[in-house]
């Protein structure tokens, strides 16, 4: 990680900037083609046996295969983006998502299944090419707020997809319907070929009055941040479902559903007044935003009704919501002066591999305390990074 400090390059004065119609229509670029990336996975135990593994043995495996593979390429497409342009990389990654749902759909085996995930984890990296691409055109509070908003592309794509791929799924097995879902990141690549080419001029080697305003230490911090906080949050998912269900035996699927999307629906309500509310100080912000996290991960052990399980996910939502706000100003913060796809992708990275570890450290203490206990480990994480922002917060920024 500390390779991403050297050799900064300026962001060039007079780049082409969005407007914020343009801002939107990325963000609802991001937004259709996340959907089969987000929406399939969960029916992974339904698409297996037609491919062979009969009891879905498979699934936690390829559930974070693409996750893994994104991990892998993002610094490799970002460093390329920075060299041949923003916009045709994130053109090449909408394309290779359709390409890799092609395949997926029309795979006849559980080992071309399992190589058309990897495709698509390589190939794809849609939100750090489009993190790179939306820096390289808009700076500070701009940026952040447009960073802002494609957190809540994500999170409205994590509640929507599951719900229509499971609508369509009498129609069109859940299988086949990557073949469908190809037509939304190819429809994105079209939308986003009419959007502006980001000019970055070449950049001549800088000396120290060219470097980038904040010190290489905030990047490798907010590179922390970023894996405690991925961390934190995700591992109270994969054991979610189990939980409610245990603990409250008469609750549907629906409720559980609900239950699982309510700290997302809590973001998409609340990032846009978070934002005015944290912009000036981000680090204390994050603070806050890893305590209520660790508050609403505490909660879920002696929930034992409907009304307790919705304050405890209400007040992860809010964490939830304060923390990824907080990291966007950062970032924004941190991309003054870097070439903004090297940055982007190497900060997917950690991203990602915070994902993967959470998976892991989840399934170990779900196999060791049962479905209570990766909220305990996400707890002692996200404390352990509010002390950290809270000891860093007046560091220089």
């Amino acid at each position: 990680m500390t390779t991403v400090d050297a050799e900064p390059r300026p962001r060039p004065v007079g780049a082409v900037g969005l407007d914020r119609r343009q801002v939107h229509a990325v963000a609802a670029c991001y937004f259709v083609a996340s959907f089969a990336a987000l929406g399939l996975p969960p029916y992974l135990t339904e698409i297996l046996p037609g491919l062979g593994d009969h009891s879905g043995h498979w699934a936690g495996l390829l559930y974070v295969v693409p996750t893994v593979f994104t991990a892998l390429g993002a610094p490799l497409w970002g460093r390329l983006a920075d060299r041949f342009g923003q916009k045709r990389l994130l053109l090449r990654a909408q394309l290779g998502l359709a390409v890799s749902f092609l395949l997926a759909g029309a795979a006849d085996s559980l080992p071309a299944f399992t190589a058309a995930l990897v495709l698509q984890g390589f190939l794809g990296g849609t939100f750090s090419a489009t993190n790179g691409y939306l820096a390289a055109a808009l700076d500070g509070s701009q940026l952040s707020k447009a960073l802002t908003l494609m957190q809540g592309s994500a999170r409205a794509a994590l509640v929507a997809a599951p719900i229509l791929v499971g609508a369509l799924s009498p129609w069109i097995d859940p299988h086949r319907q990557y073949l469908v879902m190809a037509a939304l990141p190819l429809t994105a690549a079209l939308l986003l070929n009419s959007l502006p080419e980001p000019v970055r001029p070449a950049v001549t080697p800088v000396g120290r009055e060219a470097a980038p305003a904040d010190p290489p230490g905030s990047l490798r911090l907010l590179y922390t941040f970023e894996f405690a906080f991925v961390f934190a949050t995700i591992i109270s998912f994969p054991y979610l479902i189990t939980l409610v269900q245990q603990r409250l035996p008469g609750a549907g699927g629906t409720v559980a559903g609900l239950l699982f999307a309510l700290p997302h629906l809590v973001y998409l309500v609340g990032a846009g007044r978070v934002h005015a509310a944290v912009e000036a100080r981000p680090r204390s912000g994050l603070a806050l935003g890893f305590t209520l996290v660790a508050l609403g991960l505490a909660g879920h052990a002696p929930a034992h009704s409907l009304l307790t399980f919705a304050l405890t996910r209400a007040v992860l939502g809010l964490g939830m919501t304060i923390g990824l706000v907080c990291l966007a100003v950062l970032a924004a913060e941190a991309a003054r002066g870097r070439a903004p796809g090297r940055m982007f992708g190497t900060r997917e990275t950690v991203s990602k591999c915070g994902a993967v570890a959470a998976g892991l450290a989840a399934a170990l203490a779900n196999g060791s305390g049962g479905p209570a206990a990766p909220v305990v480990t996400g707890t002692v994480a996200a404390l352990a990074a509010a002390l950290l922002a809270l000891l860093t917060r007046r560091s220089p920024r």
